[in-house]
């Protein structure tokens, strides 16, 4: 049987390895030069299989979540902390790739231990920081709407606040929230739709939720061109941007899972689309995580990925 947290965490973990020894690349040098596989070495002079910071913070929101069996604040900064301090939930024990917006955060917990009011809260603080470790915040939180544990809105504070904790202006908690509806609306339909079924399914759901909770409109309609998945499947290459801005790296890895049909050509399409290559292949690989299954992800790519068994054993913890 398919286990949910072994699908879409390898899926963070691999498209983040897989980006990772070329990310700040420009596209044209990856025309280049195109990553078919996975590769060492590059920017970070790393190994294969090696991963950065959105995998480091997605394994240490999932080891609070296994220790605690609930979305504790405090218990997940002091975790982000130690993979800042010490480099703890690093592949080599040392924190590499930090995000500015994180970085701010962290530092300002460390004084204040404060979790409510450590996340950048400025429209300048939309980084991808919170979108590329929600991950498992996202499989916890529908595992507890489905137990019963937790409504929709419930889910979605949840969600928001995990966001928060480095990110906390209500744009990048709405993209964090968006990822939540298309990661529940595949487990919920993977069997019978579709792909950009299932996202297109998520998306509705998400919008009609913010539109009924009265969200602030102007920052909603920054994921319009989501709104139609099927028009956005069409759109070319070149009005795709794969910045570290949050709202870019959401389209980028949605346009990026619509326009292909396998873990593996999602994953590379993400990577060569240059720049936050790491970032945007690793959340565009969760979501195709869940949907083909962690055996539809090549075996040799996780093979190759760094602590493999610790972060299966994790994963399996979960399960």
């Amino acid at each position: 049987m398919s286990n949910k947290w072994l699908d879409g965490i390898f899926g963070v973990v691999t498209g983040d390895a897989l980006g990772c020894p070329v990310e700040f690349m420009e596209r044209r040098e990856l025309k280049k030069g195109p990553v078919v596989n996975m590769r060492g070495y590059g920017t970070f002079h790393l190994p294969a299989g090696s991963w950065t910071d959105d995998s480091s913070l997605t394994l240490a929101l999932l080891d609070s979540l296994a220790e605690k069996r609930a979305i504790v604040l405090p218990d997940i900064m002091d975790r982000f902390t130690a993979w800042f301090d010490r480099g703890d939930y690093t592949p080599y024990g040392e924190a590499f790739d930090v995000g500015r917006g994180t970085e701010q955060a962290i530092n300002r917990y460390k004084w204040s231990r404060d979790v409510t009011a450590c996340g950048g809260e400025t429209a300048h603080d939309n980084g991808n920081g919170s979108l590329m470790r929600i991950m498992p915040a996202c499989l916890f939180c529908y595992e507890q709407e489905k137990a019963g544990k937790m409504d929709r809105q419930e889910a979605i504070n949840a969600i928001h606040a995990v966001s928060a904790l480095t990110h906390a202006h209500l744009r990048s908690k709405i993209a964090c929230g968006l990822y939540y509806f298309m990661a529940a609306s595949i487990l919920d339909g993977k069997d019978a739709s579709a792909l950009i079924d299932c996202l297109q399914q998520g998306m509705a759901d998400g919008w009609a939720f913010y539109t009924k909770a009265d969200t602030n409109p102007a920052e909603l309609a920054y994921y319009r061109h989501l709104l139609d998945l099927q028009y956005f499947s069409a759109v070319a290459e070149s009005e795709i941007r794969s910045t570290g801005y949050v709202v870019d790296t959401m389209e980028a890895a949605v346009w990026s899972l619509i326009t292909t049909d396998s873990y593996e050509a999602c994953t590379l399409k993400a990577v060569n689309l240059g720049l936050d290559t790491d970032t945007v292949a690793a959340i565009a690989g969760g979501l195709a995580g869940l949907y083909y299954g962690l055996e539809q992800i090549p075996q040799e790519w996780v093979d190759t990925i760094a602590r493999e068994g610790r972060i299966r054993g994790l994963c399996e913890k979960m399960a």
